[in-house]
């Protein structure tokens, strides 16, 4: 049995020099590498208590039969939860668009603005697929992702 091997590449002298050239670039047109990965996100619309709901398009993955993707949320006031407030939340889903259904595999709410403090994540086992509830999270999910047909 071979030994275990880490999977990370060792950094060299030219990868390294790459990313410097990278953020370089970036820091030059203005764009800062943290603002670069958030321009990822496209508006999709809010759902009924008026919170917005964006689609974060590098997430997105298309098969034959479903489509995946994560949906962020940002709370118009930070929602009140035992251990803190809750600021938003990602919401991980899995479209099967000639159904109409959608499930939800994945839920984290995150207690702080930045989307960076997880305060509660729910990871769902065995997905249920559903037609979605209007004005959801999978409702808009459903629109933004499967074609009109």
């Amino acid at each position: 049995m071979r030994p275990f091997m880490p999977l990370i590449m060792p950094l060299t002298a030219h990868s390294a020099a790459r990313f410097c050239v990278g953020v370089s670039a970036l820091t030059l047109l203005g764009i800062s590498p943290v603002a670069a990965a958030a321009q990822s996100l496209q508006a999709v619309g809010t759902i009924s208590g008026g919170n917005a709901v964006a689609l974060e398009t590098r997430t997105v993955k298309r098969t034959t039969n479903e489509v995946t993707a994560t949906l962020r949320t940002t709370f118009l006031e930070p929602a009140k939860a035992p251990g803190g407030a809750w600021y938003g939340s990602r919401t991980k889903v899995a479209v099967r668009c000639v159904e109409g259904t959608v499930a939800v595999l994945e839920n984290r709410y995150y207690g702080d603005e930045k989307f960076t403090k997880i305060a509660n994540e729910r990871i769902v086992k065995i997905p249920g697929y559903a037609a979605p509830v209007p004005g959801s999270v999978p409702a808009l999910a459903l629109k933004q992702l499967c074609p009109a047909k």
